[in-house]
């Protein structure tokens, strides 16, 4: 997957895709209504993308900072056709290097239960239950950075 670009959207029409795409990876397959995936910390959050040479799509990922010492990655998908090659990898090893350098010494994220063991992979430990709003089992997930 060397020729996978990842990178933050650049353009309106990039950003639409990006939104498209976070709906159609994490919503779509449980059957939730095309409604915005947004939050109040959209626009205060980096958001990354990993895309083909034909700009395609494969996976995206944002980070906000919860604290000056705290991040959160929320919205990570990678398309069903590209999952085990190491692109939510690199997004996520992207995701916590944006962290690092905006202060934080660690990192959180609220998992799928059916996607532990990925972070796991990547030095993640469980460290409690999440409640979704989405009606699925996740775990909370925590990673020091430092």
């Amino acid at each position: 997957m060397d020729q996978v670009e990842i990178r933050s959207p650049k353009s309106k029409e990039e950003w639409k895709k990006y939104d498209d795409f976070r709906w159609k990876v994490l919503r779509k397959p449980i059957k939730m209504s095309h409604i915005p995936l947004k939050d109040n910390l959209e626009d205060s959050s980096y958001h990354y993308m990993a895309i083909n040479i034909s700009n395609d799509i494969l996976a995206c990922g944002r980070v906000h900072m919860n604290s000056k010492k705290e991040a959160q990655i929320r919205y990570m998908g990678v398309s069903k056709n590209y999952r085990g090659l190491g692109i939510g990898s690199k997004i996520v090893k992207e995701l916590e290097r944006l962290a690092m350098n905006h202060g934080a010494n660690h990192i959180l994220l609220n998992a799928r239960n059916n996607i532990v063991d990925f972070y796991r992979s990547l030095n993640y430990e469980v460290v409690g239950p999440y409640t979704s709003n989405i009606q699925i089992p996740h775990s909370t997930m925590k990673k020091d950075l430092s």
